[in-house]
C-alpha cells in the first residue's frame, strides 16, 4: 500500500515538473506591446482589460488618426436624420433667454408625410420600413469606444476657470450648440426661491462656489456642493495609460454633466447593459427637482438618491465595471456624511419658475392662450400625456416600456445595435423647454419632435392644429 502511494507521488511530481518547464507559446513576443493584442471593450466577456498591450503613445496616435473618420461617420448620420440648422422659435426663450429652437427636425423618409405615417399601423411601418430614422436610438459618437464626452462651450469655461482640459484626443460632442440648453443655465433653490438664480449667471465650480453660497446653504449643504464639484478619476478622465486626454487628468466632476444643477446635454453610455452595441447613449437629464422623484438612473431604478450618487462614483463612472473602477482611482465616499450631504444639496435644486401655471401645476386660465389652455385638454385627453406625466410636476415617478420596436426591424447603426429600449422612467416635464434634446437619449431634438413621436408612439392621431396647440402647453411648464 505504501508503495502504491509513492509511485502516486512520484508521478506527480514528474508531471508537474514537466508542466512547470513546458514553454507557453504564445502569439508575438511577450516582452512587446501590441496594438493588436486587445480591444477595449474586449468581445465575449463584461470586463475591461487591466493589463494593457499597447503603451499610451501608441494608443493616442492611431485614436487621433481615426478621429477625422468616426466623426465624418458621426456627423453624416446625424445630416441625414435631422435638419440641423439653427432656427429660433419666435418669441420663445428658456429660462435665462437663450431661444428655443423650432420646428420638426427629425427627416421622414422619401414620399412620406406625417399624416401619412399616423394612419399606418405598427406593422405596415415596419413592414415597408418607414419609421423615420431619427426616431430610432441614437448611437453615441463613437459607440464602439462610449465614454463622457462634453460641448466645447463647457470644455472652454473650465479651461478658464481651472485650467482643467476635458478635451478628448479621440473623439468631439456630435450635436451643435444651438440645439442644447443655454449654457450657463440658472441655478434656482426651494430654500431661497427670492435669489431667483443663485448662480447669478455663472457656472459654478470648485473655484467659485463657497463665495456663491457661502451664507446661503448650511454647512451640510456647502459641502456637499464641494462634492459635487471636485474632480475625481472616471474612466476616460483619469492618470492611467488608458486614459482619453492628452495629459493625466485630474477626472471629472458631477457638475461636469450635469452644470449648475441642470444640464448641459453631455452624453456618455449607459453602464448597466452588456454587451457594448446594445448600451444606450445618455442624453444628461436635469437634476432640479428631484426632491420629488423616487426613482433614479433611466433604467436602473434606484430608490434614494444617496443611493444613485454612491452608484455613480463606485460603478457608473467606470462604466460599470468595479474593476476598473479600483485601477483608475474610485472615489469611495461615505455613506453617512458625503453621500447625504450630496444628495442633500441636490434635493434643494428647484424647477424654473411657471408664472402660467397655478399651485396644482394647470393652467391659470386668467394668464394663458386660448392655444395653450386647448393644449392642456389635449394633455390630458385626447394625447393621453397625463397617464404617465402627471401634474404638479408632471411625472408619475414609475417606469414604462413604449416598445418603439414594434415600428421597425433591428440593426446596427454606427456601431449601436437598434433594438428594444425596454421600460425607461418618467422624467418630469416641469421647465421641459430648458431641456433639449429629448428622450432617455437624445433621439429627438425639438419639441416638435417628441410630439411627433409620442402621437405615433402613442397612436393619438392628432391633426397639425392639436399639435401646435400641445406644443404651445409644453412650452410653458
Amino acid at each position: 500500500m505504501k508503495a502504491h502511494y509513492l509511485i502516486t507521488l512520484c508521478t506527480a511530481l514528474v508531471v508537474g515538473a514537466m508542466l512547470i518547464s513546458t514553454p507557453v507559446t504564445v502569439t508575438g513576443n511577450p516582452t512587446e506591446k501590441t496594438s493588436n493584442a486587445q480591444e477595449f471593450p474586449p468581445k465575449g466577456t463584461s470586463y475591461a482589460p487591466v493589463d494593457l498591450m499597447e503603451d499610451f503613445a501608441g494608443v493616442m496616435a492611431r485614436m487621433r488618426a481615426a478621429k477625422p473618420e468616426v466623426m465624418k461617420r458621426q456627423m453624416d448620420l446625424l445630416k441625414e436624420r435631422y435638419d440641423l440648422a439653427n432656427r429660433p422659435a419666435k418669441d420663445v426663450t428658456m429660462s435665462r433667454g437663450k431661444p428655443v429652437q423650432d420646428g420638426i427636425r427629425v427627416a421622414l423618409p422619401k414620399g412620406i408625410t406625417w399624416e401619412a405615417l399616423q394612419a399606418m399601423s405598427p406593422e405596415e411601418i415596419r413592414e415597408k420600413d418607414s419609421f423615420p430614422a431619427g426616431f430610432l436610438p441614437l448611437p453615441h459618437p463613437n459607440h464602439r469606444e462610449g465614454g463622457m464626452v462634453f460641448p466645447t462651450f463647457h470644455i472652454e469655461e473650465m479651461q478658464k476657470q481651472e485650467g482643467r482640459d476635458l478635451t478628448r484626443f479621440d473623439l468631439d460632442f456630435d450635436l451643435p450648440a444651438h440645439l442644447l440648453p443655454e449654457f450657463p443655465p440658472p441655478l434656482y433653490l426651494t430654500t431661497r426661491p427670492d435669489l431667483s438664480d443663485v448662480s447669478q449667471g455663472k457656472l459654478v465650480t470648485l473655484d467659485n462656489y463657497y463665495a456663491l453660497f457661502n451664507g446661503i446653504l448650511n454647512p451640510k449643504q456647502l459641502e456637499g456642493l464641494r462634492l459635487l464639484v471636485t474632480p475625481f478619476p472616471q474612466q476616460q478622465f483619469n492618470q492611467t495609460e488608458d486614459r482619453r486626454t492628452v495629459r493625466p487628468s485630474r477626472g471629472v466632476t458631477c457638475f461636469e454633466c450635469h452644470a449648475n444643477g441642470h444640464t448641459n446635454a453631455s452624453t456618455h453610455l449607459a453602464g448597466d447593459v452588456r454587451p457594448q452595441e446594445f448600451r444606450h447613449r445618455i442624453d444628461t437629464p436635469t437634476l432640479r427637482g428631484l426632491y420629488i422623484q423616487r426613482l433614479f438612473g433611466s433604467q436602473r431604478a434606484l430608490k434614494s438618491l444617496e443611493d444613485f450618487t454612491e452608484f455613480e462614483q463606485r460603478g457608473a463612472y467606470f462604466d460599470g465595471d468595479h474593476v476598473i473602477g479600483s485601477k483608475k482611482g474610485a472615489n469611495i465616499l461615505d455613506r453617512g456624511s458625503q453621500v447625504h450631504f450630496m444628495a442633500e444639496f441636490q434635493e434643494l435644486l428647484d424647477f424654473p419658475p411657471a408664472p402660467k401655471l397655478g399651485i396644482d401645476g394647470k393652467v391659470n386660465p386668467t394668464k394663458v392662450t386660448a392655444a395653450e389652455r386647448r393644449g392642456q385638454d389635449l394633455f390630458f385627453g385626447k394625447a393621453a400625456c397625463a397617464g404617465c406625466h402627471q401634474p404638479p410636476y408632471y411625472t408619475d415617478n414609475s417606469m414604462h416600456n413604449l416598445r418603439v420596436e414594434r415600428f421597425y426591424t433591428p440593426r446596427m447603426i454606427n456601431g449601436r445595435m437598434a433594438s428594444a429600449d425596454g421600460p425607461i422612467k418618467t422624467f418630469p416635464l416641469r421647465g421641459i423647454k430648458d431641456s433639449p434634446p429629448y428622450l432617455h437619449d437624445g433621439r429627438l431634438l425639438t419639441l416638435e419632435d417628441a410630439v411627433e413621436f409620442f402621437n405615433l408612439v402613442l397612436g393619438t392621431q392628432l391633426t397639425a392644429e392639436e399639435k401646435q396647440d400641445l406644443l404651445a402647453f409644453l412650452r410653458i411648464l
